[in-house]
């Protein structure tokens, strides 16, 4: 790098500095845009073979920066100080994704190795290529094996710890949450259903059955089988629905396989 001009080696430093490249990918890259800055960060970002591997020094520092002081984990306090850095609101589906990315174990915290895992396997180790993968883990979601993957993960990630089953509230904020993406027209329906005549935790069971119930049986239960090996609680649900007449509405409503 010596034998650059000073304004170049300004930007070469620029460059890795913000990205977390190598020397010789933030060479590639600026040379390979007449050395304008913007040029060379679409280059690096649309050329994934020569991205480094995640520096792990650089994971080193943004692990440290939202660590608890007290204890070797990343709780909710520096979860919300990550979710500042990174523009996007706690609530946002993509956190999910992302704690899916990293195998945690329990929502609102992620353990040093859960951490690098995560960030590891999406080529992750500064804060602007954070930004920058957004838009690939909101992809994910449309894709119907990463979701079914996403969903189950998300019963035991949301579940207490110690406990087998899913608290109905925390287990319907869920389903409101995957199923504002995968939309399925009665999740409403079943929501105000559990309340009024299950209100108890949900089963392992019942949470994967219900993704393939709202995969599988159109909004008007024309193909739905009542002799079919459904979870009691769904068969119980599609009761609700007719005795309540809301499948006679349903033939309007957008079938799930059209989503």
């Amino acid at each position: 790098m010596h034998k650059l001009g000073r304004s170049h080696r300004d930007k070469v430093q620029q460059f890795m500095t913000i990205t977390g490249a190598s020397e010789k990918a933030a060479l590639q890259a600026l040379k390979a845009s007449d050395w304008h800055l913007e040029g060379a960060f679409d280059f690096f970002y649309s050329q994934p073979q020569i991205k480094s591997y995640p520096d792990t020094k650089h994971l080193e520092e943004l692990y440290n920066r939202y660590k608890d002081p007290y204890t070797d984990m990343i709780l909710v306090d520096g979860i919300t100080l990550l979710c500042n850095d990174i523009q996007v609101d706690p609530q946002d589906i993509v956190m999910l994704v992302l704690s899916w990315h990293m195998k945690a174990s329990t929502m609102c915290e992620y353990s040093k190795q859960e951490f690098f895992t995560g960030l590891q396997a999406l080529g992750i180790d500064s804060l602007v290529k954070f930004r920058e993968r957004i838009p690939f883990m909101r992809s994910e979601l449309k894709d119907e094996q990463k979701f079914g993957e996403i969903y189950n993960f998300a019963f035991g990630w949301a579940k207490e710890k110690g406990q087998k089953s899913l608290a109905l509230d925390t287990a319907i904020g869920m389903w409101q949450l995957l199923f504002a993406e995968k939309q399925w027209p009665l999740v409403d329906h079943w929501c105000q259903f559990l309340q009024a005549r299950h209100n108890k935790a949900i089963s392992r069971d019942t949470w994967s059955q219900l993704l393939e119930f709202a995969r599988t049986v159109d909004t008007s239960l024309s193909n739905y089988d009542a002799e079919g090996a459904w979870p009691y609680l769904i068969d119980e649900f599609v009761e609700y629905l007719n005795e309540n007449g809301i499948i006679s509405n349903a033939q309007s409503m957008t079938d799930w396989s059209q989503k």
